[in-house]
């Protein structure tokens, strides 16, 4: 951790961090860590050597002959949800190729930096799969019904700054200066007040499910948590006083 900031590392380069039990099970266990310890205030995931994640490592689910829907159940559900419920932002850091449930791990996170030599591909209908981890739900929602479908059933490699010109990710940056924006990036996040940016976490993935109605009652319960922090009552202070906030994250 450095300035309140935690690194996880997808480590099995040597299958471009594919996902086998072990590695999911330890990726959950390390975002309950991180979601409780109120140190961190952002977190982030990203892949050792040239790759984010190509996926669930189908060598595992072949020789053991596990059933796919148990593959899903056990690493895949856990880990996006965990992510989507994590109370502090989390940024996917995207330094190689997302493919299958690499590319929608990194599409569940709050903010996705893209190394412009990495690539996105929903690779699952090259081997006869439907997208899962969340996919479905994600992408259609980013980018609409109709680019979502093309994406899905062509499995089309889709590269960093087309990825960002269509809104599916939040920047694609030259490699030589990926590694510094994502930690300058990290640091900023990582002063600003950490329990509103969570309330508005909640509030947006309620946004596609809620009526009108019922996002204004949210907005409004939000709201009136927020105003009980010390944060808030830091930014009032600092924008009478006319100086930065020093916000604590509480």
């Amino acid at each position: 951790m450095e300035n309140n900031v935690a690194k996880i590392t997808l480590n099995r380069p040597e299958v471009l961090n594919s996902f086998n039990f072990s590695m999911a099970e330890e990726l959950q266990n390390i975002l309950d860590e991180v979601n409780q310890n109120n140190e961190i205030r952002v977190v982030i995931i990203t892949g050792a050597g040239k790759a984010f994640s190509a996926g669930q490592d189908l060598s595992e689910a072949i020789s053991q002959s596990v059933e796919l829907s148990e593959i899903i159940e056990r690493n895949y559900i856990p880990i996006v949800k965990k992510i989507r419920n994590l109370d502090k932002p989390i940024i996917a850091a995207v330094n190689g190729v997302a493919a299958g449930a690499g590319a929608n791990i990194a599409l569940c996170c709050d903010f996705v930096i893209a190394s412009k030599e990495a690539y996105f591909i929903q690779a699952f209908s090259k081997i006869g799969l439907v997208p899962d981890s969340g996919g479905t739900y994600i992408l259609p929602r980013l980018i609409g019904l109709a680019r979502a479908t093309s994406l899905m059933m062509l499995g089309s490699k889709l590269s960093a700054t087309d990825a960002e010109n269509l809104g599916i990710i939040f920047k694609s940056i030259e490699e030589e200066d990926f590694e510094t924006f994502v930690r300058e990036f990290s640091l900023k996040l990582s002063e600003m007040p950490t329990k509103a940016l969570a309330l508005t976490k909640k509030l947006l993935n309620k946004a596609f499910e809620n009526s009108f109605e019922e996002q204004l009652e949210a907005e409004k319960i939000a709201q009136s948590e927020a105003g009980k922090s010390e944060d808030y009552n830091e930014g009032v202070r600092a924008f009478l006083e006319k100086r930065k906030p020093i916000f604590k994250g509480k």
